[in-house]
């Protein structure tokens, strides 16, 4: 009797775990991961729009697995701060701007070095060869890169026009604090730098602490800049590039099975965004001008002079600010480049 007792237990026990195992399957296999991916660019731009798009297509992909929760307009803290964060796990992911980047992985800010690459062909060329080191660079860093993008060129903004580096030098230019690299390499070439930050730069320029800044003239429109600094040289000067990051830990809980397409989302959002930085830069200096802004074209004698004169400053400029073997890998490719086109 007792045996019978002991067996019928037994099996209502059984039973009774199979039902919860198969109450929980379910519940496993909706198991949210959150990642939550921080950005210092407002949401109703480009970049804003293609990471909402980026968002609700990697839920669908993955059966509302992963969910990407965006944290738009710089509400998680300064690129430094975004970095500890993302070190720490508090966030999972984060768009970087160049010096953001090279914060990480060095090798990156010789993508900035000034009027080494001169326009969209050159650095789709230098990209090309160096983009799978780069990535190797980040992930040997804890990083895995979802995505690079080209969000413009950095140009110079002034009260009185730019045309050559000895214009330039007579003008007090302001500067981000957070671009340390920078504002060592203008001071090396002899150019008077003001470190500012973004709330200060129109009260600066309009009681003259700054008579120029260097910035993209996306960022330079939407913040009203040229009412002040109505003199925009065509010179361009650096490109502006920006840079999707998720640390290796939020990664690693994602399931393999998804990689693949959340990383080719993650491509088709930086082509996307590619293509609308290109257009919207292009409306923006537009509309600038048709407001009083002032386009200063060099001419080829005096474009001649800026590269002769980074070229006198090569030496304190290629490893001592730059790495001195990224910066000869992206000559090489454009010396290339140039022959051959």
């Amino acid at each position: 009797m007792n045996t019978i007792k002991m067996k019928k237990k037994g099996l209502c026990a059984a039973i009774a775990l199979i039902m919860l195992l198969a109450a929980a399957g379910p519940l496993c296999a909706q198991r949210k991961i959150t990642i939550k991916l921080a950005s210092l660019v407002p949401e109703n731009t480009p970049w804003g729009v293609a990471l909402n798009r980026m968002a609700t297509e990697w839920a669908q992909v993955t059966n509302g697995e992963v969910e990407l929760v965006i944290y738009h307009n710089g509400v998680a803290g300064t690129e430094a701060e975004v970095l500890r964060k993302l070190r720490m796990n508090q966030i999972q992911a984060a768009i970087f701007t160049t010096s953001g980047l090279s914060s990480i992985t060095p090798d990156v800010m010789s993508l900035s070095y000034p009027l080494l690459i001169r326009n969209d062909a050159e650095l789709e060329a230098v990209l090309a060869q160096l983009k799978s080191e780069l990535n190797g660079k980040m992930e040997q860093n804890g990083f895995v890169t979802l995505a690079w993008a080209k969000a413009g060129w950095v140009k110079i903004f002034s009260r009185i026009p730019v045309f050559t580096p000895n214009d330039m030098r007579t003008q007090k230019l302001g500067t981000n604090p957070e671009d340390l690299k920078m504002i060592q390499a203008f001071r090396a070439m002899g150019y008077q730098m003001v470190p500012l930050s973004l709330g200060d730069v129109l009260v600066a320029l309009n009681g003259g602490m700054v008579d120029a800044i260097y910035q993209s003239p996306i960022a330079v429109a939407a913040n009203q800049y040229f009412g002040v600094a109505r003199n925009m040289s065509t010179i361009n000067l650096a490109p502006f590039m920006g840079g999707i990051l998720m640390n290796q830990t939020a990664w690693r809980r994602i399931p393999d099975r998804y990689k693949e397409q959340l990383l080719a989302i993650s491509k088709q959002v930086e082509s996307d965004i590619d293509n609308s930085i290109s257009r919207l830069e292009a409306d923006a200096i537009s509309t600038m001008a048709r407001y009083g802004l002032v386009i200063n074209s060099p001419s080829p004698a005096q474009m001649q002079e800026w590269y002769d004169d980074l070229a006198r400053h090569e030496r304190d400029l290629a490893g001592p600010i730059f790495s001195r073997e990224f910066y000869q890998k992206i000559n090489a490719i454009l010396a290339d480049f140039r022959r051959n086109n």
